[in-house]
């Protein structure tokens, strides 16, 4: 029997893949848990429209996402901290800061996309952070931590 998977099943394929199974197994397991549906012309139409409006959207985010990444590797931001005389920061500058800065640059970055190469900054100096804004797309934005 010929079905058409509405989630990602293990062994089986991912969603919207039409695959061919016992019919017992789509009768009794994968249409009743909704899981799949028969593929039936109409069903098959409606999958395929499904998948060309995805493919749409997602061409539309590594769009978006490249012209933001072009804006963002021009950016050179200053980050404040307080600092002892020898240039050790009190505490540690972390992706929330990082993330501040640029919203106050004007660009909307969630800081969850955000990654520090070193685990954590404790001194005053010059930086890099890789902001993974796609699956496709990297930035990466240089920031100077200075003492305020």
């Amino acid at each position: 029997m010929e079905i058409i998977l509405k989630q990602d099943v293990e062994l089986l394929g991912s969603k919207h893949d039409t695959v061919t199974v016992k019919s017992g197994y789509a009768r009794n397991f994968l249409i009743p848990k909704g899981m799949a549906v028969a593929a039936t012309p109409s069903a098959k139409k409606v999958v395929a429209e499904v998948i060309r409006q995805q493919a749409h959207k997602a061409a539309k985010a590594v769009e978006e996402a490249q012209a933001l990444a072009k804006n963002l590797e021009g950016l050179s931001l200053e980050i404040g901290a307080k600092a002892g005389e020898t240039g050790k920061i009190f505490g540690s500058v972390n992706s929330i800061q990082i993330a501040e800065a640029i919203q106050t640059a004007g660009y909307n970055v969630d800081r969850k996309v955000i990654k520090i190469e070193e685990d954590s900054i404790k001194q005053l100096g010059d930086y890099e952070a890789i902001l993974k804004l796609h699956k496709e797309v990297n930035a990466t934005v240089k920031f100077k931590v200075i003492a305020v």
